[in-house]
């Protein structure tokens, strides 16, 4: 199995692991594997190129390796199943984003000899506890909420190959949760499209903040983390549940996509610059130590030089702890693609190194603020002399670490207290003070 793009992703794939495992299938490497699926992206064009590339990879081994069956799983599988089965001689089945509940069956009838087209309805939900064979750490764990997403803004293409908003049910979500804890697992990331949007769909009163107090009850877990928050869904019992309940990490990731109103405007978000400063402060004001993450796009048709310089004013203003950004990309269907005035290639690469520029010295001044500060990290593994792990204010892949060095032995999966020593614009680097 080969996974490509978001968390969200990646939970599919545990999934279809877990299920193919529960078969008589047995997890085994490139080299020796007789299936291969290839769970790809294709959100942006650049996750699309890469989703190619890695399929076009993978096909040689359909010549010099074992491999039998070769299968386009996820957002690509979904988006262009018919070009993708014309142009690539060497796949034997595509799948869609429903499909993954089916792949034990997909995999035999591909074994079989059958040419795969299993595109459906998007988005599989999963609506039941499924077994999951966890393709990173074994102490962290993503756990997808819900799927899909209503919110259709201008330039995304999500919607259409995950389709609308759907919550899976609490008691659900609390037995994965709880089997996931049990095989070791110390952290939860809890992962949607739209986190903030989770139950209000159910019509049972389940929210975010409800699942989040269930969630924390689940002894040996130590942290919970929360990703995509939409701006307008963090209520005050969020908050709250931020400030007070120690499992919740101190941690928020607002995709906020720009701070110009004309821009925030055209690709159909919610809030304006004012709207994200007063969240911004109110956030610091009621959560002590509260990190925050944001997404910021670049390049989005009309994008003035002026609204750019908006942009770079809110993140020297916001001062967020982490922000990550990406140039706008044409996507057939959207809104946004048929709108005028599209930017050039070289405005929007040149813009995003500014954009990046700023960041990274805003990051730099909040880190160099935490030195001699201490804080509990996870230990997650050993590179040459230092160990490394990531404290509550660090997502795992999209975030800095934590490095240290100990005079003793450290067992990937604990908690240690870190006295921070050193500081750079993602890493910091601490010292031991405690269990």
């Amino acid at each position: 199995m080969v996974n490509l793009g978001c968390d969200k992703n990646r939970v599919d794939s545990e999934v279809m692991l877990g299920l193919l495992e529960g078969g008589g299938f047995q997890l085994a490497g490139e080299q020796d594997a007789d299936v291969i699926i290839v769970n790809t992206c294709a959100f942006i064009q650049e996750a699309k190129e890469e989703s190619i590339e890695t399929i076009l990879e993978l096909a040689g081994y359909k010549e010099r390796g074992r491999c039998r069956v070769l299968l386009v799983a996820g957002c690509l599988a979904q988006r262009y199943p018919d070009e993708l089965l014309r142009e690539i001689s060497e796949l034997d089945g595509v799948v869609g984003t429903g499909g993954v509940g089916d792949i034990v069956d997909i995999v035999r009838r591909a074994a079989m000899g059958e040419r795969v087209r299993e595109v459906g309805p998007p988005g599989f939900l999963g609506r039941q506890a499924l077994p999951r064979v966890l393709s990173g750490s074994p102490f962290t764990a993503y756990l997808k909420i819900s799927e899909g997403c209503d919110n259709r803004c201008a330039y995304c293409v999500i919607p259409g190959l995950r389709g609308s908003h759907r919550s899976r049910e609490p008691d659900t979500l609390a037995e994965e949760a709880a089997q996931l804890v049990s095989g070791g697992v110390r952290e939860l990331i809890l992962v949607a499209q739209d986190t903030t949007r989770y139950g209000s769909d159910l019509g049972n009163g389940a929210t975010l903040a409800g699942l989040v107090t269930r969630l924390v009850r689940l002894k040996g877990l130590e942290w919970i983390r929360l990703l995509y928050c939409y701006p307008t869904g963090i209520t005050f019992e969020l908050v709250e549940l931020l400030c007070g309940e120690p499992k919740v990490c101190r941690y928020l990731d607002i995709p906020m996509q720009h701070a110009a109103e004309p821009v925030l405007r055209r690709m159909g978000r919610k809030t304006n610059r004012d709207d994200l400063r007063k969240l911004v402060r109110f956030l610091r004001h009621s959560v002590p130590g509260l990190a925050i993450r944001s997404t910021f796009m670049v390049g989005f048709p009309g994008e003035t030089e002026s609204d750019f310089q908006e942009l770079l004013e809110f993140l020297r203003e916001a001062r967020l702890d982490r922000a990550g950004f990406f140039a706008y990309s044409r996507e057939e269907g959207t809104a946004a693609s048929r709108m005028p005035d599209q930017v050039p290639e070289a405005v929007k690469q040149e813009r995003l190194e500014r954009a990046a520029a700023v960041q990274r010295d805003v990051s730099l001044s909040l880190h160099c603020a935490r030195v001699g500060s201490e804080v509990p990290v996870l230990v997650e593994g050993r590179k040459g002399r230092h160990y490394y792990g990531r404290s509550e204010s660090d997502a795992p892949d999209i975030d800095g670490r934590v490095f240290l060095e100990a005079g003793e032995e450290l067992d990937p999966g604990t908690f240690v207290r870190v006295r921070i020593t050193r500081a750079g614009s993602y890493d910091l680097w601490g010292e031991i003070v405690g269990r």
